[in-house]
């Protein structure tokens, strides 16, 4: 045969070589392939590097030791190959801009890359495929530069496909059919190298360093073309990812120290987010579109079924690999966070028909929930979930709670140590600490003031012979939390108590109900000693609570609720403890309903309260009268409203009699100056109003003139809420009451005007209330004639009129109303927060210690104002060595009167001062007198 030739094998032309049969390709190879090796070294022409690729795997390939690949062959050829492919790229990337139909040689140019390109994919193809078809069992070490540069290829030809838009512009036309071309190569190309990669055995009991690195390297590899490709073809992304996580797992207890888990979890999560808004996007476009495509659902199935593959392969990996997922528990909570933020009934959800919502959550949401179930042992989970330094936007709360209460429903079936991780405080570093579960839910819950107003309305319990109904935010929560409490672990008893009494003295209203709820079901679940042994601690809370306050009132409504589930037995004791025959007790007194007790015991409490608060009355009636002595006094009259509200046939008529006498002496010494300046009088005001709406059958009716005239001057200068909430008991009690002739003409102008002012009223609250007090006088009065009077306006006459039909006074879509409370949502929470943590800084209940003098931003103001009133220390010295000057009576008045009104908010927080504080009435007017330590000086009419 080498007679016959005129030339050496090794100068022999490529186009000949080409031509060879297979006995002499086997026979020269020794001589040829290292000249092949040479031209292909040295050769510049991409053209020309292609032509001998594709020779020696094509003639030789077949005919080498497979052992020897990477040294012979791989490693010499392929790295240039590479390069020479990136320059390719790089070409058509730059020449793109000039080619158009006109410019043939541009067109040509960019025709011939693309060509070459192909068939360098194509050599490239044929590699793998021997290498597939030789060997059963693949070392990865012996193929070593094989994989890498052929996902190289693979990814820089998919990644200018993707481009391909941007990058020839208006003109992909001209070479869109080598592009698909392209595309299809690299796609066959990858199948064929994942077939491949599949056939790679390594040995578990061989640390082979550079085996394990090249095979994470080809998993990352691969992982960065799914990012490419995710787009671009939807079954090829899956089936990569299939791949990924096959060889994750199929090389487990190898690479699992090496394998970037975090690249790969990030990755899966970003993909199943991207399948998850297009299912959304899909489903919302039909759900606005009147007509049904066919095409449209079919694609939106196979959007679902997607999603669903994700989900699953996050679930298996994370199955598998959680140990080393410490860094990717922030990613995974994010992942839920954000899916149920874009589903209903989130505020910010796509509106999707309820049919769609079915099938995606049917599909989709439930392979969440074996997820959760997963990581609920893992402790950085833990710690990221109930981060005490999580800032979640608005659109994350809602969807925050909902985590919380799927925790919430599983811990009961995990371990005490699981449970334990959970429920308990924790602080890890002096910047990482994680609240309790408990905590974390209250504090969310009070984050969902948008869902909770609208509200949302989520899947309810099912139960046995009845049809499942939608139920509210605050009725999911509550129902799971007190579930969650029924299987609470005995050693956790304590953060329970904590929890709930810290989210019963929250400031957020809402909260507060939620956390009085559990513990009144907590109450009733639980034994009779517990709930009395609540109570009482409840009780001596109160007792010991320093002044008004929120937490004072929740407290008190906490009391009120409890206390009708006390067993008898426990209601005497609590009785002997806390008798109602010793004043001291009437703040406890005044917050439990009359009505919880048994009719023996409610008759004999009723007695001892009304007797201890009528004697109370009188002893301040005949006293001098201080107004130090009010706050008591104000005890004393909300204890006896309690009994008049919640007494029923236990207040005898003996009893009724003395309560109005003392009420209306009381009301005697009342002027509308008084109740405009005073806050303690305007209190006094706000109870007996109340008490004398009670006994409006039986007034005095110069005293009903009195007092509703009263009322009509002080609404003009415009009082505090909550005295205006006062009077509605009032004028609502008088559509009780026929009014003699007599007195017609001297209440009901009053009564119209007082209607007309409350009515009209901006606040949203005042405004429900009067709404509802007036509804109440309307329907019972026999004065009708009144009613119109009381409409001022045509826009009050609208307010009743909706208010009476039950229609909303504002035409609001529900679109809308989302809107609108999304925007308050963002508005109200910011600054809640910021109150409450400011409120949490400087408003302590214990009483205050000694502390650094706190400066406030309005305190140089007081300081300069002050330095001016500082000849006032010289009027004092002259009242004490003579009599006032006639001549200057009234003005001496006017100044005694307006340091009053400032003295007892300002001494109250002196502690170097001792003020008293007296009621003279000097010519019908509070006169206050300070008497000082350091002056020594007393009110002239010696009342101290």
């Amino acid at each position: 045969m080498s007679q016959e030739r005129a030339v050496p094998a090794s100068a022999v032309p490529l186009e000949e070589l080409s031509s060879w049969p297979e006995e002499l390709c086997r026979r020269e190879l020794p001589s040829v392939l290292p000249r092949l090796l040479s031209l292909s070294q040295h050769s510049d022409s991409w053209i020309e590097h292609v032509q001998i690729l594709k020779i020696i795997v094509e003639m030789f390939l077949p005919h080498m030791n497979h052992l020897t690949l990477e040294q012979t062959f791989f490693s010499q050829v392929l790295p240039k190959t590479v390069k020479l492919f990136d320059d390719m790229v790089y070409e058509l990337t730059s020449q793109a801009n000039g080619l158009s139909s006109q410019n043939l040689e541009i067109q040509t140019t960019l025709r011939n890359i693309l060509q070459t390109m192909v068939q360098l994919l194509g050599a490239l193809t044929g590699c793998v495929q021997h290498v597939c078809a030789t060997q059963e069992s693949i070392i990865l070490e012996n193929i070593q530069s094989l994989p890498s540069s052929v996902l190289h290829v693979i990814k820089s030809t998919f990644v200018h496909c993707k481009n391909s838009e941007s990058v020839y512009s208006g003109r992909l036309h001209l070479v869109s059919d080598l592009l698909q071309a392209l595309f299809k190569e690299a796609y066959s190309l990858q199948k064929q190298l994942m077939e491949l990669l599949d056939m790679v055995c390594m040995d578990p009991s061989v640390d082979e360093n550079d085996d394990i690195l090249n095979m994470v390297i080809v998993i990352h590899s691969l992982l960065d073309i799914c990012s490419v490709i995710s787009s671009m073809d939807h079954a090829f992304h899956a089936n990569t990812w299939k791949f990924i996580i096959k060889q994750s797992l199929k090389h487990q207890s190898i690479i699992k120290s090496q394998l970037k888990h975090k690249d790969i979890i990030t990755s899966l999560c970003e993909d199943i987010l991207f399948s998850f808004h297009s299912c959304l996007h899909l489903a919302e476009q039909m759900t606005q579109s009147d007509a049904q495509d066919n095409a449209d659902y079919r694609l939106f199935q196979k959007t679902l079924k997607l999603c669903r593959f994700f989900a699953n392969s996050l679930l298996h990996y994370t199955k598998e690999f959680l140990p080393f997922l410490s860094d990717s528990c922030c990613n995974l909570h994010q992942l839920y966070l954000q899916i149920h933020s874009k589903f209903p009934p989130s505020l910010y959800a796509t509106r999707i028909s309820k049919a769609h919502q079915e099938e995606i959550a049917g599909a989709f949401l439930v392979t969440l929930d074996p997820l959760i179930s997963q990581l609920l042992t893992f402790q950085p989970f833990v710690q990221v979930v109930l981060d005490s330094r999580l800032d979640l936007p608005c659109e994350l709360q809602f969807p925050q709670c909902l985590l919380l209460v799927v925790v919430m429903d599983k811990l009961p079936f995990q371990s005490k140590e699981v449970q334990t991780l959970w429920c308990t405080d924790s602080q890890a570093s002096e910047t990482t600490t994680r609240i309790s579960l408990l905590k974390a839910i209250f504090y969310s819950f009070e984050q969902c003031s948008g869902e909770l107003s609208l509200p949302v309305h989520l899947q309810g319990l099912k139960s046995k012979g009845k049809a499942e109904v939608a139920v509210t935010l605050y009725q999911h929560v509550c129902v799971h939390l007190c579930t969650f409490i029924t299987s609470f672990h005995p050693s956790l008893f304590a953060e329970l108590d904590a929890a709930l009494l810290n989210a019963v003295l929250s400031a957020n209203m809402i909260t507060s109900l939620l956390a009085m709820d559990a513990w009144c079901f907590l109450a009733r679940y639980g034994t009779a000693e517990l709930c009395a042994h609540h109570v009482t601690i409840v009780a001596h809370l109160i007792k010991s609570c320093p002044g008004e306050c929120y937490q004072l009132i929740n407290l008190s409504i906490l009391l009120k609720r409890l206390f009708f589930f006390m067993a008898p037995p426990h209601q005497l004791e609590f009785i002997h403890k806390f008798s109602p025959k010793e004043a001291e007790n009437l703040p406890l007194w005044q917050h439990i309903s009359f009505q919880a007790l048994p009719a023996e015991l409610r008759k004999q409490t009723v007695h001892e309260v009304s007797t201890v608060g009528t004697a109370e009355c009188r002893k301040w009636l005949s006293s001098s009268r201080t107004l130090g002595e009010l706050e008591s006094l104000n005890t004393v009259l909300s204890a006896l409203l309690t009994i008049c509200n919640s007494a029923g046939e236990a207040l005898d008529t003996g009893k009724q009699t003395a309560i109005m006498e003392v009420v209306s002496q009381l009301w005697a010494f009342l002027n509308i100056k008084q109740v405009a300046d005073q806050p303690y009088i305007q209190q006094t005001f706000s109870l007996l109003l109340p008490l004398l709406g009670f006994f409006i059958q039986t007034l005095d009716p110069k005293l009903i003139v009195q007092v509703v005239t009263l009322q009509t001057s002080l609404l003009k200068l415009e009082p505090p809420d909550y005295v205006r909430l006062a009077m509605l008991d009032f004028v609502s009690s008088l559509g009780k009451l026929f009014i003699p002739e007599a007195i017609q003409d001297r209440i009901l102008p009053n009564l119209s005007c007082i209607f007309a002012l409350l009515l009209a009223d901006r606040s949203w609250l005042l405004e429900q209330h009067t709404l509802e007090a007036f509804t109440q006088f309307a329907e019972g009065t026999n004065h009708e004639e009144i009613v119109p009077q009381c409409l001022s306006s045509e826009e009050t006459k609208n307010k009743v009129v909706s208010f009476l039909e039950k229609t909303g006074f504002v035409d609001e879509t529900e679109a809308a109303k989302v809107e609108r409370v999304k925007q308050e949502k963002g508005i109200f929470w910011e600054r809640f927060a910021n109150v409450t943590v400011e409120e949490a800084k400087r408003s302590p209940l214990q009483p205050y210690a000694k502390r650094a003098r706190q400066e406030f931003p309005w305190e140089e103001e007081y300081r300069i104002v002050l330095e001016k009133a500082v000849n006032l220390t010289s009027l004092q010295l002259l009242a004490l060595q003579r009599n006032w000057p006639q001549s200057n009576a009234q003005r001496l008045f006017l100044l005694e009167t307006s340091t009053v009104s400032l003295t007892p908010r300002a001494f109250s927080q002196h502690s170097q001062s001792v003020s008293y504080f007296c009621c003279c009435r000097l010519d019908n007017e509070l006169l206050g007198w300070e008497k000082q330590a350091t002056l020594g000086f007393s009110c002239p009419k010696a009342c101290f």
